[in-house]
């Protein structure tokens, strides 16, 4: 037997098992990838509009850049981090208090880091999932704490985010067997994609949810500091007793422009936070010291996102009323970077478009406008306002010619 096969018989059934890296489906994003290539090399003196980028299209603040260079200059910074150091909980305490009105987090016992909010995610199954557990998701949603669910011989329950809620999960449609069964809920708001924020009413329901079934709520708060419009930031912790049913993860990947920085941190309820620190230390030595303590500067500053926020608001204002004006119904997000609008159902007199997807490809290979489909709970694309353009004057260029574009159709919803 070949070194090939042998290996090819090796992988877990996790992965796919025996036809680990056969499988011929193209992917959602690869089907995105390759339309891009393709409209590019068809239209090659057109340039493509991104907008399905999901991360920031401008580097940190300068005053984080510098104070990460002064910090791994120093060889006191060199060594492992571990479960992290004590002045960027501190920070992260402080910036709960100062940005969201959370009062009483204890740094020391109710707060760590992560390498971004991701692998936060990724692990906490591993404290809590057994064979047979259920963690509840939501769809449309990121997926990673499901995928290692499933790793560890769980189920995941999905609950659709419907227009009609406000995109909010509705708990009452949850099964019981479900409900007795679970123990991890994963949370985002302001969600992506849809944009959508949580309210007061909504958490106070999901801390009863929770107490009623002992269920482990998990709320991933990356963009939870990108409000617009006077909205103040909002925390899932500011609600009285979300600290005993759960935490929040918090992410500078979006609110401060440091995605591949990989910095965030959970915070809320202690016996979580002790068991994230037990598998964290079984699966990474933490973050490098000087990015914590740039990331501690940050979260010091938080009129950097308030100053990232106002473009992003001024942006979702821009192409809101261009949508709208080409046939749309698109609403600003009460959060983020996204917008999720319906998509047409046919151009008049043209094709026709069965999904989400359908459309998007469209947009991309017709329009060369490249946007993300969501066919999850109904047909929805999502626009990000995180496209190429440095300053207004550009920015006011890009949307014009996203008009342009669209114009010489009509649209059937």
């Amino acid at each position: 037997m070949s070194q090939e096969n042998y290996i090819q018989n090796l992988f877990a059934e996790r992965i796919g098992g025996k036809n680990y890296g056969k499988d011929t489906e193209i992917y959602k994003f690869e089907k995105i990838k390759r339309a891009k290539a393709a409209a590019k090399a068809e239209h090659p003196d057109v340039e493509l509009i991104d907008m399905g980028v999901g991360e920031p299209d401008e580097m940190a603040d300068p005053g984080i850049v510098a104070k990460l260079a002064e910090e791994a200059a120093k060889p006191e910074n060199r060594g492992y981090a571990d479960n992290g150091i004590n002045e960027f909980k501190t920070a992260a305490a402080n910036y709960l208090k100062n940005v969201f009105s959370v009062d009483g987090i204890d740094a020391e016992s109710e707060i760590n880091h992560s390498i971004g909010s991701k692998p936060g995610l990724a692990m906490l199954p591993s404290a809590f999932i057994n064979p047979g557990d259920v963690t509840i998701m939501t769809v449309p949603g990121y997926p990673v704490m499901g995928t290692h669910t499933k790793y560890l011989g769980g189920e995941v329950y999905n609950v659709p985010l419907l227009k009609e809620n406000q995109f909010l999960p509705n708990l009452d449609s949850i099964p019981e067997e479900i409900s007795q069964r679970a123990k991890l809920f994963y949370l985002n708001y302001p969600n992506n994609p849809t944009g959508a924020g949580a309210t007061v009413e909504f958490f106070e329901k999901v801390i009863a949810y929770a107490k009623k079934y002992d269920i482990v709520i998990v709320h991933d708060a990356p963009y939870a500091a990108l409000t617009y419009d006077g909205v103040k930031p909002f925390s899932f912790l500011s609600v009285p007793g979300a600290k005993e049913v759960g935490v929040e993860f918090h992410s500078l990947s979006k609110s401060y422009n440091m995605t591949g920085w990989r910095i965030g941190f959970i915070a809320g309820n202690p016996l979580v936070v002790k068991a994230f620190k037990d598998i964290k230390d079984n699966n990474d030595s933490g973050q490098f010291i000087a990015i914590q303590k740039a990331a501690a500067y940050g979260l010091e500053h938080p009129e950097i996102t308030e100053k990232i926020a106002e473009k992003y608001s001024r942006r979702h204002d821009m192409l809101a009323k261009t949508l709208n004006e080409v046939g749309f119904k698109a609403e600003k997000p009460k959060g983020s970077f996204f917008m999720y609008v319906e998509a047409p159902k046919a151009i008049k007199g043209g094709q026709t478009f069965e999904t989400g997807e359908d459309f998007s490809q469209y947009l991309i290979r017709e329009k060369l406008i490249s946007t993300v489909p969501w066919d999850n709970a109904g047909r929805f694309v999502r626009f990000s306002v995180t496209f190429n353009a440095a300053g207004i004057e550009k920015e006011v260029e890009v949307i014009d010619e996203i008009k342009r574009r669209l114009s010489d159709v009509e649209f059937v919803f």
